[in-house]
């Protein structure tokens, strides 16, 4: 089927809870629908990628080794300034899987957003979708969810500990969690999962930073995940209707590990070494406790030795060349089975990573290096396929566009959705897309154009504080403040600033 885009429809009711048709409600008068009105058009596998910065040679990082993705570069378009919405894992998730905005749904940090708290999801089913894979599954898709998708490592809420019932982290989303757990124990034991069935939670004191011991792939958590992922487009081949897989692999979050293979393939350069060893001075750095609570094979110095830095750059890039592997196998197996002619494909990384920048290890920022991550979208017969964007895209725009694309069955959602489909950006016909995106960490609020990153704190009283302003031209680990100098910028990006912070809601 060729990539005909229909008509982007906005929702902007203040409604909450209530269902709203996806085209309901628009500032600007409805356009007239294409002749093509078919609804269901496409399959829709998403692949996410936890901890995954642009940190690939399709984004012209030499010492990258991603092969798989790289290929699969060449058949999408990649966006060099995707931006998550939330710095950490839960949060980013819940933004994509609602389309809600920080703004509005006032999940700025917490990973648990989904299932714990004001902002956690129904068990019952509503009138409209609460999320993204509910609305394919009501639209007649078969739905299928394999590792981390939300925030959990199987769609099953269960404590570090092992503790909990393992309901569903999304209600109502998915005909089935198909994620395989060999060695490891259910629940989290599978995504921070070593060789031989150890992981860090086990109570056993097993918290190494790195682990390369392993020979073959599937002697780690990810090969198993793509296995799973193979055998389910074998099955879906097979089905009468159209489907929604996402398939959420977990490195190269930590602990990084890979084959021995990988290891030895990243060599240490001086690239991997040569890391801006300068401190910011304001209040948005943080001292990466994620990072240090491992056990590590160097001294734990802050800021880390030359040599320790090497290493630790190293692992993240040998974790990634494990997972592009892993990545590359689903890809070939829905290119086998045929189904590729009429699938879209996204490629996402969750939020950025710091490696060493700023002397930061880690995400739980609002600096660049920590919400700039991947994002990659294939649609067959793009005219646009291989091809670099710049355009400003927020992980919020993901949701909008699918349904855009898809034109799914069932048209209501529980809240409205704040993201704007790009899919102009996906045909061609537009370069730009938002003229800035914002991120969040806590009550911290980045807001980033095309030239400049502004950062600014809630003061409490309903303004903000501690602003900054980076120039991303020079320097995209800038620590130099050019606020004072740069007055109309900042009165531009501060502008852009939500009035108050929101109270977490329910969709």
């Amino acid at each position: 089927m060729a990539f005909k885009p229909s008509v982007l429809c906005v929702v902007v009711s203040t409604l909450i809870g209530t269902a709203l048709p996806i085209n309901a409600l628009s500032n600007k008068p409805q356009e007239q629908a294409k002749p093509e009105s078919k609804s269901n058009r496409y399959n829709v596998l998403f692949i996410a990628v936890d901890d995954l910065r642009p940190e690939l040679g399709c984004y012209g990082v030499k010492d990258a080794q991603s092969p798989n993705i790289d290929a699969f570069a060449r058949t999408a378009i990649t966006f060099r300034r995707h931006y998550a919405a939330v710095a950490t894992c839960g949060a980013s998730r819940y933004a994509l899987l609602t389309g809600r905005s920080p703004a509005s749904s006032g999940v700025t940090q917490s990973n648990e957003a989904m299932y714990q708290g004001g902002s956690a999801f129904k068990q019952a089913s509503l009138p409209g979708a609460q999320t993204m894979p509910e609305l394919f599954r009501r639209s007649g898709y078969e739905t299928v969810c394999i590792g981390k998708i939300s925030h959990t490592p199987d769609g099953r809420v269960y404590g570090y500990d092992g503790s909990g019932d393992g309901h569903a982290e999304l209600p109502n989303a998915w005909d089935r969690l198909s994620t395989p757990f060999g060695e490891w124990q259910r629940g989290w034991g599978v995504f921070f999962g070593y060789p031989g069935g150890r992981h860090r939670e086990d109570g056993k004191g097993n918290n190494a930073i790195l682990d390369f011991t392993a020979t073959k792939d599937d002697e780690l958590p990810d090969a198993q995940l793509a296995k799973a992922g193979m055998d389910e487009l074998k099955a879906l081949t097979k089905a009468s209707k159209p489907w929604f897989m996402g398939v959420g692999f977990y490195k190269p979050h930590l602990p990084f590990t890979g084959t021995k293979s990988d290891w030895d393939a990243i060599k240490p350069t001086r690239v991997i070494s040569d890391v801006s060893g300068a401190r910011p001075s304001g209040p948005y750095w943080h001292e990466s406790g994620e990072f240090y609570k491992y056990q590590m094979p160097w001294e734990k110095t802050r800021p880390l030795s030359a040599a320790a830095i090497v290493d630790a750059r190293r692992a993240y890039l040998a974790s990634i060349r494990y997972v592009d592997r892993q990545i590359g196998k689903v890809l070939g197996a829905l290119k086998a089975s045929g189904q590729d002619k009429n699938t879209i494909v996204v490629l996402w990384g969750d939020h950025g990573w710091h490696l060493g920048e700023q002397q930061i290890w880690g995400k739980h920022s609002v600096y660049e290096r920590a919400m700039n991550s991947t994002l990659m979208v294939r649609i067959p017969q793009m005219p646009t396929a291989g091809k670099l964007s710049d355009a400003l895209i927020s992980s919020t725009d993901i949701y909008p566009t699918l349904l855009e694309l898809c034109q799914p069955a069932f048209q209501n959602v529980s809240a409205p959705l704040d993201g704007r489909s790009f899919v102009k950006v996906l045909d061609g016909s537009q370069t730009q897309h938002h003229d800035a995106v914002l991120s969040y960490w806590g009550n911290a609020i980045g807001v980033r154009n095309a030239t400049h990153r502004l950062l600014a704190r809630r003061d409490g009283k309903g303004g903000f504080t501690d602003i900054e302003l980076h120039d991303m031209r020079t320097d995209i680990d800038s620590t130099a403040n050019v606020a004072a100098t740069n007055q109309a910028i900042v009165s531009e990006l501060v502008a852009k600033l939500p009035a108050r912070r929101p109270v977490p809601k329910r969709p």
